[in-house]
């Protein structure tokens, strides 16, 4: 491995090449061509689908992928922060509702959309995946067998864009939880499991990735220094998202409230007055 050089993956190039080709399909001739919207989607949507594609693109190739990989614990951390916590509300955002829209039309993607997006679904689904491959076991047999790393990569980006879904709420359609105390309650809820094993993670005493052990220190943290930084990194910024998240649904909710009693005053409870 050159932890100074990029190698790229000819497998995530096809897979971000076909990502961006199918949006473009997609949001232009075929938009044009079948009538499916009056405009395009917007540039924040375009750059935000771009981003994400960016993100899982340089999360999975260049020097990242190879400190990831083969040498430090703390760098493969970051680059699961990278595609379970930051790329999938890009993704997300980039996608116009009359594209979800126009693909919960067919049977069978509403249905499957119902289930995946379902707030209990996606809670079990992102813990039980998250758990799963930070087993000691787990995790380092992903590291040994290049197909099964690539399945561990695929189901975390699938299982946070699940986890994601009901927060963003890109369509009414699919959404149970209303914004507001619940939805917000159900994000704080949803970080704790991951917190506790980030937790046992960076308080261990003893090495649990001994992949790790076996490779060259880059730096001059030691094998159970860099596994305590690591978790560390998935405590601390990853548990930040989660607030952040938060954060932004008290105010998305706080606004919507307030637009509703600037359309009718008269809507408050008894007793409350404007300002």
């Amino acid at each position: 491995m050159d932890i100074l050089g990029f190698e790229i993956f000819p497998s995530i190039l096809v897979g971000c090449l076909y990502l961006l080709g199918v949006y473009w399909l997609v949001v232009g001739p075929a938009r044009r061509r079948f009538g499916w919207a009056a405009a395009p989607p917007s540039r924040w949507q375009v750059a935000s689908w771009v981003t994400a594609v960016l993100i899982i693109f340089f999360s999975l190739n260049g020097p990242l992928h190879e400190w990831a990989d083969g040498y430090l614990f703390s760098a493969h951390m970051v680059q699961h922060l990278l595609l379970m916590l930051i790329m999938p509300p890009f993704l997300l955002w980039g996608l116009p509702t009359w594209v979800i829209r126009k693909a919960l039309g067919v049977r069978w993607i509403f249905g499957a959309g119902r289930v995946l997006t379902h707030p209990v679904v996606a809670f079990v689904a992102y813990n039980v995946v998250f758990i799963f491959w930070h087993l000691p076991d787990m995790y380092n047999w992903a590291l040994m067998d290049h197909t099964v790393h690539i399945v561990q990569h695929l189901s975390f980006m699938a299982v946070a864009v699940m986890m994601w879904w009901p927060i963003i709420n890109p369509v009414e359609e699919l959404q149970r939880i209303p914004n507001g105390p619940l939805l917000m309650g159900w994000i704080f809820l949803f970080g704790i499991p991951g917190t506790i094993v980030s937790a046992l993670i960076t308080l261990s005493d003893e090495v649990l990735y001994t992949w790790y052990a076996a490779a060259p220190r880059i730096t001059g943290l030691t094998v159970l220094d860099d596994q305590r930084l690591g978790g560390l990194i998935m405590w601390i910024p990853g548990m930040l998202v989660f607030w952040v998240a938060i954060t932004a649904v008290f105010f998305r909710w706080t606004s919507y409230e307030y637009r509703s009693w600037k359309e009718d005053p008269e809507a408050l409870p008894t007793g409350e007055t404007g300002p």
